[in-house]
């Protein structure tokens, strides 16, 4: 069964907002079985979506559309709708009371422009929006499926999972599919298609392997499809198995989280805390983590120290080091570590200090030279990372690189 997304609205194709709808709504329905064919974006102009309707009903047997349906002009995905089906409208009457009553509940004035979002295509199925005043949409013409639905995230997610989703299940016999995910770092992309060529290659045919790299890191995804959930879920480990005993030197968890995420819950786990020095990725490594609910279970805090001063009033860096050695150095980025765990008193402690760009390199530290060091309570490690000329890139592949540290030494003492 096959979907395709059509999202409307200019300020998607300018760049002003990001369209995280359809990520969204591709996992929920891969969940249940449907496969996104393909995935659109249009602007607020008739012709460009009816050229869009047209081609995604050859590709897709479900089409589900979000945005252009609040109540002013530019909103024009409910006009444009009726035009292809060659539909008229009818004042819904239920969808009348929803709105009026919001407007009641917030004591605000209500227009005949309000009115209208209770104006719908005749032939369509109307689903309301709990969460708002512009409806839902369910149209089944020509042997296929059409939703429209509101693009404001809280309200498409709603009527999803509540309306929509539990409605293909029931109009379609799905298939199952079942997904496990690898997480590796410190090794490229083709070095590790080359390590797992042959496991790859003896996969059946209704298993797939997909390689989804991110700075520092890869995601391998097998996916397999079938009619049997328990029999595919138990196939799709044995082959999991088989690559994480290829490369598990690489391998951080055999879940779908984000390298931090398993940071966390191994420490969790084991009562671990952590803290974190950083002085070229400028708070990064600490914005990572505290993103997730329930850090501070493990992570005590850190320090951003930039400049070699704090370098050495907050972590107790000498001043010889610094002298010597200089802030991006071997000897320089383990006192760091040593001094953020005894002063901020965790088990662990991590720190960073490079040259991010595009400025500051030297011949003997250029651009993209980064040290990394790790603490624990037996000892300190560092390493030497040379990463490019390009400084947000630098700050993002420091911090995996750090993270990744601390998971090895972690696989170590405690895994």
């Amino acid at each position: 069964m096959l979907a395709e997304i059509i999202t409307i609205g200019d300020e998607i194709l300018i760049g002003q907002i990001v369209d995280t709808n359809s990520a969204w709504m591709a996992r929920e329905l891969n969940l249940i079985g449907i496969t996104v064919k393909q995935v659109s974006s249009v602007s607020d102009n008739a012709d460009h979506i009816i050229e869009a309707l047209q081609l995604a009903e050859k590709r897709a047997d479900i089409i589900l559309i979000t945005g252009g349906l609040g109540p002013t002009k530019d909103d024009i995905t409910k006009i444009t709708m009726a035009k292809y089906f060659n539909m008229g409208f009818r004042r819904d009457q239920e969808i009348l009371d929803h709105v009026t009553d919001i407007f009641v509940r917030f004591n605000k004035p209500m227009i005949e422009m309000n009115r209208k979002q209770a104006d719908v295509p005749d032939g369509c199925t109307v689903i309301k929006n709990k969460n708002g005043t512009a409806p839902c949409m369910w149209f089944e013409e020509r042997g296929k499926i059409f939703v429209s639905m509101p693009g404001v995230p809280f309200e498409m997610m709603y009527l999803m999972t509540e309306e929509i989703l539990p409605r293909l299940k029931k109009a379609f016999k799905l298939p199952f599919i079942t997904h496990k995910t690898i997480l590796t770092a410190n090794i490229g992309e083709s070095f590790l298609a080359v390590e797992i060529e042959d496991i790859e290659d003896s996969l059946p045919e209704h298993i797939k392997l997909a390689y989804l790299p991110k700075l520092g890191q890869i995601r391998l995804r097998l996916s397999a499809t079938g009619t049997d959930e328990a029999v595919l879920k138990a196939e799709v480990e044995v082959y999991a198995q088989q690559i994480i005993s290829r490369v598990k030197k690489y391998v951080v968890i055999d879940e779908d989280v984000a390298l931090e995420k398993a940071l966390l819950d191994i420490m969790e786990a084991n009562q671990l805390t952590l803290s974190t020095a950083e002085s070229c990725t400028g708070g990064y490594i600490a914005h990572l983590i505290t993103q997730h609910p329930g850090c501070s279970s493990v992570y005590a805090g850190g320090a951003v120290t930039y400049s070699n001063a704090l370098k050495m009033s907050v972590l107790g860096v000498h001043a010889e080091t610094l002298d010597t050695y200089g802030a991006v150095s071997e000897q320089t980025v383990k006192e760091m570590a040593y001094g953020a765990r005894v002063h901020f008193k965790t088990d662990y402690a991590v720190a960073v200090s490079g040259v991010a760009g595009p400025d500051g390199g030297s011949e003997e530290k250029p651009v993209g030279t980064v040290w990394i060091a790790v603490a624990n309570q037996h000892h300190v490690i560092a390493r030497l990372f040379n990463f490019s000329n390009r400084r947000i890139q630098n700050i993002e592949r420091s911090a995996i690189a750090a993270l990744a540290m601390v998971l090895n030494e972690l696989k170590q003492d405690v895994v």
